[in-house]
C-alpha cells in the first residue's frame, strides 16, 4: 500500500468551491510552493498538477506553475481506440509495470523535446512518489531493451498521466494500451484517467475535453475507488 506522507504546509484554492472556481477563469491557478510527496498529493487531490513555464531562454524552466485547466484532456477507458496495427504492435513488445520507473521518467525528459520542461528536481521529486507507491510507470520492451513507456501517478481511481515517451514505433501507445487493461476492473466506469490537454494525437487515441467543473465531480468520486489490485 502507498506510504502517506507529512501533509505540505501549502494550501490550495478550492476549486470544488464554485465561488472559488468563478474566480479562476485560467488554466494557470498558481506559482510558488515544492515538490515535495505531501505537495504533489495534495495537489492532484484539489485537481492541480505541476507543470513549469518556460520563459525566452529554451531549457530554463521558470518558478513552478500549478495548473488546473479549463478543459481537461480526460481518456474513458471505453474510449481508447486500437487500431488493427495497435493492436498488431502489443504482440510485439513486453509489457512491465514499475520494473523502470526512473530511467522512464528520465527518458521522458530529454532535453530534446519540444516544451520538455522535466528538470532533475522534478524527475527527483517523482521517484520519491514512486518511492512511497503513489507513483508508477508502465513500459514497452524489446529484446530487453527499454523502447517505450509511460508515467503518472495513482491516487484511488484516479490516474494522472504525466508523460510519455518512446523509441520505437507504438511503444508510447502499446503502454497506454497496457494501462486501460489493468486500470479496467471491476471499478472501471468510476476511474478517471486524465491528460491534462487534449491534442490532435491524444484525440485519435479517444481521448475527450470537459469542463472543469464536470472534471472535478468524477474526480471526487474517483478519489473514493480503490487502487487497481496490483497498486494496493
Amino acid at each position: 500500500m502507498p506510504v502517506e506522507p507529512p501533509r505540505s504546509p501549502w494550501l490550495f484554492p478550492d476549486l470544488f468551491d464554485p465561488m472559488e472556481e468563478h474566480d479562476l477563469p485560467d488554466d494557470l491557478i498558481g506559482k510558488g510552493a515544492d515538490l515535495a510527496p505531501g505537495t504533489l498529493l495534495a495537489a492532484y487531490r484539489a485537481g492541480l498538477f505541476p507543470m513549469a513555464e518556460l520563459d525566452a531562454e529554451p531549457g530554463r524552466p521558470e518558478a513552478l506553475s500549478w495548473w488546473s485547466p479549463r478543459r481537461r484532456g480526460v481518456l474513458p477507458l471505453r474510449n481508447l481506440r486500437v487500431t488493427r496495427s495497435l493492436a498488431k504492435s502489443c504482440r510485439s513488445f513486453e509489457l512491465r509495470v514499475d520494473t523502470a520507473f526512473a530511467e522512464v521518467v528520465h527518458a521522458c525528459a530529454t532535453p530534446e523535446r519540444d516544451g520538455g520542461w522535466i528538470s532533475p528536481e522534478v524527475e527527483e521529486a517523482y521517484v520519491a512518489l514512486h518511492q512511497l507507491g503513489w507513483a508508477h510507470s508502465l513500459e514497452t520492451w524489446r529484446d530487453g531493451e527499454l523502447v517505450g513507456g509511460l508515467y503518472g501517478v495513482a491516487i484511488g481511481g484516479l490516474f494522472a498521466g504525466e508523460s510519455m515517451f518512446h523509441r520505437a514505433r507504438d511503444a508510447s501507445k502499446v503502454a497506454l494500451v497496457g494501462l486501460v487493461d489493468l486500470l479496467s476492473d471491476e471499478h472501471a466506469d468510476a476511474r478517471l484517467l486524465d491528460v491534462q490537454w487534449e491534442t490532435p494525437h491524444l484525440r485519435s487515441l479517444g481521448v475527450v475535453s470537459m469542463p472543469r467543473p464536470m472534471y472535478l465531480r468524477l474526480l471526487r468520486h474517483a478519489l473514493a475507488v480503490p487502487l487497481p489490485a496490483p497498486w494496493r
